[in-house]
């Protein structure tokens, strides 16, 4: 039997060349290697503000995006998080076998949280116990994170392991697989700061909804050095991320890379690195207007794979809670 993996997205902001590289390309790659469930996670989103309306319309967007980008429904599930609402109540159960201490660890609320956590939301502080239950909820074997996610995927595996040593075998045990290229795109504006959606830079990120032209003109604007040979070196953190986003997009080696920029110069380097985004990205725009298009396709899809994964989380929830004697 092929190993399950489980990843999820959440459906506000815009979805940037980051997100593409380091989690959804890697998700279509593999799609035929294992057993693919993947969830917009509009629960996860309601942990700050949003407005409904804009909220149904990015779920929506994001559906359509993933799919446009191959994201395929013979050989993966993509369903919204709130249409099974196990996630809710498996994160219910799992808040009172974790222990304070363990959330409070977690240094992504004090990041989002910032100066104002007084009146942060109890659900961004309980941001990893929901996360741990769309793991847990689905048997899940293996699970995609960036350098960022790896403390919240740890907790997920202490609160397995946890409920298990107090309850009996009821969890699988989730173990990360992290990509090797481009795993953590940066800001173009600022190198040293991961590729944000939430980030105001406008030159920050290039967005896959992006005409060419916007894209050529936030490239032209990224930040590189003072220096003029152009190779990977993770010291001159400019040059290096647009030489693993060209990768990234081009499969090339580094060797390869470095040597078809041997003799030239950044305005060459980022000439290339637009026109390698703006066709990379093309047949995903394309596909992308003919699903949005339809909302009444996106949706019947969504439903469908909702009821493709809704026996896997009953039947985890049965065992929940006959393991702690509940109903």
């Amino acid at each position: 039997m092929k190993k399950r993996i489980f990843s999820g997205i959440q459906p506000t902001g815009k979805v940037h060349i980051g997100n593409y590289l380091g989690a959804i390309k890697q998700w279509v790659t593999n799609q035929g290697d294992h057993d693919n469930i993947y969830c917009i996670v509009d629960l996860h989103a309601i942990t700050v503000p949003q407005d409904p309306a804009e909220l149904k319309a990015s779920i929506r967007t994001m559906a359509g995006l993933l799919f446009a980008a191959g994201i395929d429904p013979e050989q993966s599930v993509l369903f919204v998080q709130s249409a099974i609402p196990a996630h809710s109540e498996l994160a219910w159960i799992l808040n009172c076998i974790t222990p304070m201490g363990w959330m409070e660890r977690m240094t992504q609320f004090k990041e989002k949280a910032g100066k104002d956590r007084e009146r942060a939301s109890v659900g961004l502080f309980d941001y990893p116990a929901l996360m741990a239950s769309d793991i847990l909820l689905y048997d899940t074997h293996l699970v995609p994170v960036g350098e960022d996610q790896k403390q919240h995927l740890e907790l997920t595996r202490d609160i397995a392991q946890r409920f298990n040593r107090q309850y009996g075998e009821t969890f699988v045990v989730p173990e990360p697989i992290i990509p090797k290229i481009a795993a953590r795109v940066m800001g173009l504006d600022d190198p040293t700061k991961k590729m944000s959606k939430s980030e105001p830079g406008k030159f920050h990120a290039v967005y896959m909804l992006d005409t060419p032209d916007v894209i050529l003109k936030k490239v032209k604007r990224a930040t590189t050095d003072s220096l003029r040979d152009i190779r990977f070196d993770e010291n001159r953190p400019g040059v290096f991320n647009l030489l693993s986003i060209y990768q990234a997009f081009t499969g090339e080696t580094e060797a390869e890379i470095e040597a078809h920029f041997a003799g030239k110069g950044y305005g060459d380097l980022k000439k290339e690195l637009a026109e390698v985004i703006i066709e990379g990205l093309r047949p995903i725009q394309e596909r992308y207007a003919k699903f949005i298009a339809d909302p009444a396709q996106l949706d019947a899809l969504l439903a469908q794979s909702a009821d493709k994964v809704r026996p896997i989380a009953e039947a985890t929830m049965k065992r929940v809670h006959q393991r702690m004697g509940l109903g």
